[in-house]
């Protein structure tokens, strides 16, 4: 049987929220099979514990936020890729402020804490969620699409009229039956204009922004010391993000996913598309590991 992963133990960790530049405490735990994955605002005593699920993102102006009876928790796109990466189906997210902590901008550090943790398999087959015809979402110039495929693979591209992405590649492919996300996905930061960012702190957000957190980029080259860790690694963040927000759909997608100038928004739009199209996909899990596709069956790239 392909099995249902958790944590083997409790980690604690603590870091700076994105926009409040507050302290925030990360708690994350084992959960039971088929719990999903479990978001809890600790420091509300009023909160209760809920599951993620795509209804919820009801904010996407700068991350995906989940708002639950008016409880907020916000940027969870990076940590969400982070269980993607590994494989993670239950786990408990416990966390003392209305955002997660933005860590280095990447996933790496939720890697390595959900490693320091420990993985384990549980007595429960692995749920997936299996395309069965083309879903797609278009916005102005912006469109996104999910396609059947038996496996999982990314085609993305992204378009900035600036300078430092001019010398970036724009365009990335991704099959996951040969890319090991750990290595060249998690590691990509997010990143931003330095006169975007003082405009949002003018408006009250950013203030936990850095160049220990993101890549900050002028008129005209990025500003971090030491540079791109990709040399595109703009658009192997988008990817990073991508991969979180499409696990907002709390199972791994079994399916090809094309875009062009996607994000936050276009990506909680293409999942609520597919899930009000009941034919579009079907849930499947595998009783013999070898008939689970590539992308996902004991390779690195999905931490499986």
């Amino acid at each position: 049987m392909f099995q249902q992963r958790t944590l083997k133990t409790t980690i604690r960790a603590v870091g700076v929220g994105l926009h409040s530049g507050e302290r925030v405490t990360l708690v994350l735990k084992p959960a039971p099979v088929n719990s999903g994955i479990v978001f809890q605002r600790v420091d509300l005593p009023e909160s209760t514990p809920f599951r993620v699920t795509p209804s919820l993102v009801n904010d996407t102006r700068l991350s995906s936020t989940l708002v639950k009876d008016g409880v907020r928790v916000g940027t969870i796109e990076h940590i969400m890729s982070a269980f993607a990466g590994l494989g993670i189906d239950n786990v408990i997210v416990e966390v003392d402020a209305p955002e997660m902590p933005i860590m280095d901008g990447s996933a790496a550090p939720f890697i390595y804490l959900l490693q320091s943790a420990g993985i384990v398999d549980q007595q429960a087959a692995k749920q997936f969620v299996r395309v069965l015809k083309p879903i797609e979402v278009i916005d102005g110039d912006k469109w996104v699409r999910l396609l059947p495929h038996d496996g999982y693979k990314v085609a993305l591209t992204i378009d900035f009229a600036h300078p430092a992405f001019k010398k970036s590649a724009q365009t990335i492919k991704l099959d996951f039956a040969n890319t090991n996300y750990v290595s060249e996905i998690a590691r990509a930061r997010t990143f931003g204009f330095i006169h975007e960012v003082e405009y949002l702190r003018m408006n009250g957000l950013a203030r936990g922004g850095s160049m220990d957190n993101a890549i900050v980029i002028d008129e005209y080259r990025v500003l971090n010391d030491g540079g791109l860790r990709f040399e595109d690694e703009f658009v192997r963040h988008k990817v990073l993000d991508l991969i979180g927000d499409l696990y907002i759909l709390g199972r791994p997608l079994i399916a090809a996913f094309e875009g062009y100038k996607s994000g936050h928004a276009m990506n909680n739009k293409l999942l609520r598309a597919l899930l009000d199209d009941e034919s579009s996909y079907e849930i499947v899990s595998f009783e013999n590991r070898n008939d689970v596709p590539s992308s996902f069956h004991d390779l690195p790239a999905l931490g499986i």
